[in-house]
């Protein structure tokens, strides 16, 4: 066990920092406020657009169906990390005892069956009593898991509301120019969705991991934050990787609004598909290209792909793990790119662009100490022209990589192989670059 002299602010080679002092009145109110009023103003969209709501989703988690199960449970467990084990007991059985309450009311009522009513509430009550009645670190390290814990279930009710307003926003979406640049790479979603066709126990295995990526965060999360209550904070971690990755990304919806293959070339499509030819046949390279109109229900949110990013910010973030947390990243990574392509959500340009998306954010988010030398400068502009470049051929380039398939697809993976290899030197290395 690492034991912190009280005299030294880091220790690099762990990891960890110790933070000593308390939360500021102004934060933790700053904080409140700048939640309110993305909820009340993502509640207000939805209104206009006829949608779900944050508000009206987070109601449900507290009395309804809550939307999902998984993100309630997350935040909860990640919660748990900060306080005491007593605590983290009594919490889990409250939780797990509501959640029955709530299973018997809706089988009684014959509705649906789903859990996350229970965490939600014990969340609540967690955070009242450690503003109320808890002190000193005690009060401290509770509250500052229980925000992000709390972070991550209402960055996903806003990230809901904001998959609506990319369908609303975009009635056009871009879908022939991306499937036709992905002929520099070979088309990898046809190729995968066949794979997955002819394998229904490895779909079924992928389709699990693929929905399941909250879970294997927490994870990785948990055992990052597991010496939070004895003072140990890492100097970073994932839950700040992640939630960045969901705020950034999504932007790209509207800039380059995507819907994914199994929608515009597939039988998702329900009439508005070009053509129902995947996975089994690649559409020829059309004369010319323009975009597509789509439906105004299905969300626009392929490229980038966060399901790459935040798989790999996982596998990244399993590396200084024991080895069941290093396999287990690997495991989920390779299970979820398969899944992105095999499943017809994405196109194989939308996992480069999302994977140098994620190599950027991590960039700039590790090792806060070091501050911005020459080497993380390098990392994230390089980053940033990776994710550039690759963006503006697709939309203006795709004709040209697809008749010029092989220099295309060298020059796209070749960009990515020196961001990834760059990123590696920096911040694992055995000789790190300096600045």
């Amino acid at each position: 066990m690492l034991i912190l002299d009280p005299h030294e602010r880091s220790t690099p080679a762990a990891g960890i920092v110790r933070r000593e002092g308390h939360f500021r009145p102004i934060t933790i109110w700053g904080g409140i406020a700048a939640a309110v009023v993305v909820l009340v103003a993502g509640q207000a969209m939805a209104a206009h657009i006829n949608a779900l709501g944050p508000l009206t989703s987070l109601v449900r988690d507290y009395v309804g169906i809550p939307k999902s199960a998984s993100t309630s449970w997350a935040g909860f467990l990640l919660a748990l990390v900060g306080v005491t084990n007593r605590v983290r007991v009594t919490a889990l059985a409250s939780a797990v005892a509501l959640d029955l309450v709530f299973v018997a009311i809706r089988a009684i009522e014959g509705a649906k069956f789903t859990v996350g009513n229970g965490p939600t509430i014990v969340l609540t009550v967690l955070a009242i009593l450690a503003a109320v009645r808890w002190h000193g670190a005690q009060r401290e390290t509770a509250l500052r898991t229980i925000a992000l814990g709390a972070l991550l279930i209402l960055a996903t009710k806003v990230g809901e509301i904001w998959l609506d307003i990319t369908a609303w926003a975009r009635p056009m979406v871009l879908d022939p120019y991306v499937q036709v640049a992905d002929r520099a790479l070979g088309n990898p979603s046809w190729l995968a969705g066949q794979v997955l066709e002819a394998a229904p126990w490895f779909e079924s295995l992928v389709r699990w991991v693929y929905f399941e990526l909250p879970v294997a965060a927490i994870v990785v999360a948990v055992w990052q934050l597991r010496g939070v209550t004895a003072g140990r904070w890492p100097r970073h971690h994932l839950v700040r990787t992640f939630l960045t990755i969901g705020l950034v990304g999504p932007l790209f919806y509207v800039l380059f609004p995507v819907v994914g293959p199994i929608l515009a070339f597939g039988s998702w499509g329900h009439g508005m598909e070009l053509a129902n030819v995947w996975p089994d046949t690649v559409p020829p390279v059309p004369a010319t290209l323009s975009a597509m109109p789509f439906d105004g229900i299905t969300p626009r949110n392929c490229m980038p792909s966060l399901h790459t990013a935040w798989a790999l910010s996982l596998f990244i973030h399993s590396r200084r793990g024991p080895a069941w947390l290093r396999w287990g990243g690997v495991f989920w990574l390779v299970c979820t790119l398969i899944a992105t392509l095999g499943l017809g959500a994405h196109y194989g340009v939308d996992l480069i662009v999302g994977a140098a998306l994620c190599l950027t954010i991590e960039s700039v988010l590790r090792d806060p100490e070091r501050g911005w030398d020459g080497a993380r400068v390098r990392v994230v502009a390089l980053g940033a022209a990776t994710f550039t470049a690759v963006l503006l051929a697709v939309r203006y380039l795709p004709m040209t990589m697809a008749n010029h398939p092989i220099p295309a697809g060298v020059a796209m993976l070749g960009l990515f192989a020196i961001l990834a290899i760059t990123f590696y030197r920096t911040w694992f290395a055995p000789t790190r670059i300096a600045s």
